[in-house]
């Protein structure tokens, strides 16, 4: 066996949660606790399906800044659909997904239609999604949804977390896409080389288009889980969060340059991220040393991968 195949960035990666996971949970007896553990899954679903299809977007060579403000604009939606039209929350919901799809529909247009950097297109329609989200809310927000809705937020199927399987499917669906589908290769292959991918004949614009509505897509039905686990709506849901995203699928060793990246690793590095913001909390650091740690990880993963790269290919 080669050794030198198994040390991937992932290898890495898991190796790092599993020295955190060592570390915190000597510096606390409720960090390894399977009820703290099961809480974090519950507080990272939200940021992780909005990463797992940035892995995509982020493969193909693009980036989309636009999420947080989607989930936060189908938030308000849901309860404005809901509480102030008189439509069922099914359909609320239903019409919340429809919007978030939209809204990502429109930044796959803006830059496959009209050629604008994915960087400055989402950059805008992050100012443009959150400025009707909290023209629409006049800072107000909406409570007193069903019970039932709450499962999706609150609830468990067999112990674990509603939102942990609704995780756990969509990264199973997307590991699939992205590693076995001409859809995965195709991304792979237009964040490799665009004009090549276009001249191989490959649909580079229809392909972009898909993804980006799926990133808004998922941002959407973030924000009815978001909304369920806290029991209220309000304008400013999901501020940042997309920072906290493209953390997690750097993290996990996609480039940002496109043409590499899994979403094993987007997950590694998004429980990397839960852990130490979670273990270090209980063991008593602030705020400020914990963004530290976790841009001190970060490095020090790039780094390491880098240099065992660099000596697998001499």
């Amino acid at each position: 066996m080669n050794w030198r195949k198994l040390i991937r960035h992932e290898t890495i990666l898991a190796v790092l949660v599993v020295v955190a996971l060592i570390i915190l949970g000597n510096q606390s007896d409720k960090f390894l606790t399977v009820d703290n553990l099961l809480n974090q899954g519950r507080l990272m679903t939200e940021v992780g399906l909005i990463a797992i299809i940035m892995t995509f977007v982020i493969v193909t060579g693009g980036i989309d800044l636009s999420v947080g403000s989607i989930l936060g604009l189908v938030a308000i939606l849901l309860g404005v659909f809901w509480k102030d039209l008189g439509l069922p929350l099914p359909v609320a919901i239903a019409l919340g997904l429809l919007v978030g799809t939209l809204a990502g529909a429109v930044n796959g247009l803006i830059i496959t239609r009209f050629r604008v950097p994915p960087l400055i297109a989402t950059l805008a329609t992050l100012a443009l999604y959150r400025g009707i989200a909290e023209g629409i809310s006049q800072a107000r927000s909406v409570r007193g949804y069903p019970d039932w809705f709450f499962v999706l937020g609150q609830g468990q199927v067999l112990g674990v977390p509603t939102q942990l399987w609704i995780l756990g499917i969509v990264a199973l669906l997307a590991t699939i896409v992205l590693a076995y589908t001409t859809w995965g290769r195709a991304a792979y292959a237009i964040g490799s080389n665009e004009t090549a991918a276009r001249f191989s004949g490959l649909k580079v614009d229809l392909t972009k288009l898909a993804i980006y509505s799926a990133s808004g897509f998922a941002a959407a039905l973030a924000a009815v889980i978001f909304v369920s686990r806290v029991s209220t709506t309000r304008s400013d849901m999901g501020t940042g969060l997309e920072l906290d995203a493209i953390t997690a699928v750097v993290l996990g060793g996609t480039s940002i340059f496109g043409g590499r990246g899994t979403i094993i690793g987007t997950l590694l590095g998004l429980v990397l991220i839960q852990t130490l913001k979670n273990g270090l909390s209980l063991a008593g650091i602030k705020s400020d040393g914990t963004i530290v740690l976790i841009g001190a990880a970060l490095i020090l993963t790039i780094l390491l991968t880098n240099i065992f790269q660099r000596n697998g290919n001499r």
